[in-house]
């Protein structure tokens, strides 16, 4: 993997990769945030019409699965979406790098919905009421569910942070693959070799891959980016759900 990857245009000695484009990633969205914001109308226009839109779309998501009452969460998803779905796409811009690409970046991302719906079920119904829940509906079966439930939930943590990982990461490794076989060390190289066999083959797989990998590939990427930015929130949201729903229950 390391004879594909080119290192970002942008290095902070002694600060991880995923670390630096975090920040950077942060810096985009406060940009456009100001941009948005700076000169408010009652008619919007340009980025604040933009911003308007996307925001639009999460409170509609929002009320379609947590109701009215789930629009307190919504600075938490919002967030979340939008911090991802710029993550995701940085990565295929060359000489930057994804930082949700990095299991680091999705494993906070994870323990931050983790830890927000626990304490969500714990303030709307107390500890003792929540912890009950992890009994199941029959007492006496209590010694069988609880470590079922406990195990549920870690799992979730994990299956959010290594699909939005594996995603990306294998996204990044197909794009580099490419890039590698049609460029200087691959076809195009072979191409201007000048003989026969690289004018015959070179040249045409080499343009053969250029147009699969911006009329296919890069369209399927931005596709993955948008959609694991949309399963993460989804799941996230389905999390706090299922805590509002034991609290309204009990």
């Amino acid at each position: 993997m390391g004879s594909l990857e080119h290192p970002p245009i942008f290095v902070i000695p002694g600060v991880p990769d995923h670390l630096t484009y975090t920040w950077v990633a942060m810096v985009l969205l406060g940009l456009l945030t100001l941009i948005a914001s700076r000169r408010l109308e009652m008619v919007p226009r340009g980025a604040q019409n933009f911003m308007e839109i996307v925001l639009e779309q999460f409170l509609t998501l929002i009320d379609d699965v947590l109701g009215h009452e789930g629009r307190r969460y919504f600075p938490l998803l919002a967030t979340l979406g939008l911090f991802i779905v710029t993550s995701n796409l940085m990565g295929l811009v060359p000489g930057l790098i994804a930082p949700t690409a990095n299991l680091n970046t999705t494993a906070a991302c994870a323990l931050i919905v983790f830890f927000t719906y626990h304490w969500i079920g714990i303030r709307r119904q107390g500890m003792r009421a929540y912890a009950r829940h992890f009994m199941g509906p029959v007492v006496w079966l209590a010694w069988l569910m609880v470590p079922i439930e406990i195990v549920s939930h870690l799992a979730r943590p994990l299956s959010l942070s290594l699909r939005l990982f594996g995603n990306m990461t294998g996204g990044h490794i197909l794009l580099a693959v490419f890039f590698f076989l049609m460029g200087f060390d691959g076809m195009l190289g072979w191409a201007l070799t000048g003989s026969l066999g690289g004018v015959l083959l070179g040249a045409p797989a080499a343009l053969i891959m250029v147009v699969f990998t911006v009329g296919f590939l890069y369209p399927l990427k931005i596709l993955v980016a948008f959609l694991q930015a949309f399963i993460f929130v989804m799941l996230s949201m389905l999390y706090i759900a299922g805590a509002i729903e034991e609290a309204e229950h009990h």
